[in-house]
């Protein structure tokens, strides 16, 4: 009990006298009973939604472990030229097909640092198979922060400094090589780049049209609601490979490898919204029923405002969540389109342009290695995926 007394039911301060023994507390007030929050409690009911759903992530080690995978793919991307040891386009002639040289340490037991073994080229005339030889006399050492061929650093500045580079009349095929003789392992990681950014311009582009458009039907309602919804209806009903395949077939056969790039970006993000419209319209349908969105109205704020200052920062979290689980779904799209050749072409590489060398079974059964771009797809897509998961869960106030 606090010592306070309490109003009687009429309101009111309550009758003096004896006859108020009933309403006052007979124990007097203990300053000294409250137990004071100690520092940890403290911070954690001071602190705000941001800093409470970072808490949250970091229990989910696994969704941590991913975020920090995706942002080493992102930093190599963007520096990719530093970290490979050819430039995208070099051909080797006398090495295509070449398989995977192994980089190894110990040359018969004594240690020589990293090298790989030379590589014998024999041509077999009745399969006409390439067959390669390791040739362990030819030992090449890989040189670290040394000149290589001459690029151009995002296209801006003219470098020779790469990370690591083979031996001087040697080889370095870390993942073989195709068809024209050049490096996998350059091409990959050059060529991830462009697949890892598609996702994130796509993503905005939809989540642009999601939120404006699902913002006015969940806010609006009424016919403004029913032809978002007829619209977002019609869109889902089309198969979604056969649309892309179709929009992507349209676009002009003249245009640039970099205008292709752009109109792919801009077809997967056009019929991606759909989703987010539908998440945004039901949310705002809740919201703007709630006592702060009255208050904003009353008080003369406009839609615009009220959807973009009271109604949306209330679920940031949840599209910062649907966010991470769209971008995997633009990048399968655009490894989809480039693999049957409707998507990216030469002489622009991403992930999908690399895996349709790899259409011929006949080919990859003879050279399994020019699969070996499915795997930053997979491991992409998956991190992205449980990143998500784990974004979702931090940002769920009931978990």
């Amino acid at each position: 009990m606090t010592g306070r007394a309490a109003s009687p039911p009429g309101g009111g301060d309550p009758p003096a006298g004896p006859a108020n023994e009933r309403f006052v507390s007979q124990a007097p007030f203990d300053p000294h009973s409250i137990e004071a929050l100690t520092p940890e409690q403290e911070r954690y009911y001071l602190a705000g939604q941001w800093k409470l759903m970072w808490w949250k992530l970091r229990r989910h080690k696994v969704a941590v472990f991913c975020g920090g995978l995706l942002v080493f793919m992102y930093v190599c991307a963007m520096l990719a030229e530093l970290l490979v040891p050819y430039n995208m386009a070099a051909r080797h002639t006398g090495f295509i097909y070449a398989p995977p040289q192994a980089v190894r340490l110990f040359h018969e037991g004594r240690f020589v640092g990293p090298f790989v073994y030379g590589l014998n080229y024999k041509l077999d005339r009745n399969t006409l198979q390439r067959t390669y030889t390791v040739d362990r006399s030819k030992i090449h050492r890989v040189r670290f922060l040394c000149r290589g061929d001459s690029y151009r650093f995002w296209g801006l500045v003219s470098l020779e400094i790469r990370l690591f580079c083979p031996a001087r009349d040697g080889t370095l095929f870390l993942l073989g090589t195709d068809r024209m003789g050049r490096d996998m392992f350059s091409r990959l990681v050059i060529g991830s780049r462009i697949s890892l950014t598609i996702g994130f311009i796509g993503v905005t582009i939809s989540f642009l049209l999601g939120i404006v458009i699902g913002g006015l039907a969940g806010y609006y309602g009424g016919w403004v609601d029913a032809i978002v919804q007829r619209i977002i209806e019609v869109l889902r009903s089309f198969p979604v490979l056969p649309l892309w395949m179709a929009l992507s077939a349209a676009l002009p056969v003249t245009w640039s490898p970099l205008w292709i790039y752009f109109g792919i970006t801009l077809i997967l993000g056009l019929l991606d919204w759909t989703g987010l419209a539908r998440a945004v319209r039901s949310k705002l349908f809740a919201l703007r029923e709630e006592d702060f969105a009255t208050a904003a109205q009353l008080m003369g704020a406009s839609p615009r405002r009220i959807i973009g200052r009271h109604l949306l920062p209330s679920f940031t979290s949840h599209l910062i969540a649907s966010a991470t689980l769209s971008i995997p779904a633009m990048i399968l799209g655009e490894t989809a389109l480039s693999f049957l050749g409707l998507g990216l072409k030469p002489p622009i590489t991403s992930w999908g342009v690399l895996l349709s060398e790899a259409q011929n079974i006949n080919v990859v059964a003879l050279y399994p290695w020019l699969m070996l771009p499915v795997v930053p797809v997979i491991v992409t897509v998956l991190t992205f995926n449980f990143l998500g998961d784990g974004l979702r869960d931090a940002a769920d106030p009931y978990k």
